[in-house]
């Protein structure tokens, strides 16, 4: 699993010109399932997203998790993450799930996080989603489990 993290005042996802999830400062998460992923990455990015430290605290370190500031986490799900470029003028996705798996698994992220975290919105799996935000920093980071 693949989770790329941006720090953000605020994000949202919009299909077909309707908002479905924003979020004020928090994290927005484009996640990536993998073939192998399951339960155990499940928890392991969970705790990730949760628990990273990416918000300053008084004295302007990044020293404060989502869990510790209480922010919106925004999860969409994002596929081509997992795309295989290292050869080639074309990304190849032998590397990402299969839509049945990469669903399953990321609803299941999605009941992870809210059963631990009460801000936290979604995109529309498979949908073509136009995601807006305002990266604070910039902060990004790439996630993996």
């Amino acid at each position: 699993m693949i989770a790329l993290i941006q720090r953000v005042t605020e994000a949202s996802v919009r299909v077909e010109g309707n908002i479905v999830g924003a979020i004020g400062p928090g994290l927005l998460a484009l996640v990536a399932v993998e073939p192998e992923d399951g339960e155990a990455q499940i928890e392991r990015m969970r705790d990730r997203l949760l628990g990273y430290r990416v918000f300053s605290d008084d004295a302007g370190r990044m020293n404060r998790s989502l869990a510790d500031t209480g922010g919106g986490l925004l999860l969409v799900s994002q596929f081509t993450l997992a795309a295989d470029t290292r050869k080639g003028m074309r990304p190849s996705f032998t590397t990402a799930a299969t839509p049945e798996h990469g669903r399953r698994w990321f609803d299941q992220l999605v009941a992870a996080c809210r059963a631990r975290h009460g801000r936290v919105e979604t995109g529309q799996f498979g949908a073509h989603m136009v995601v807006s935000l305002v990266n604070d920093g910039p902060v990004t980071f790439r996630l993996s489990c």
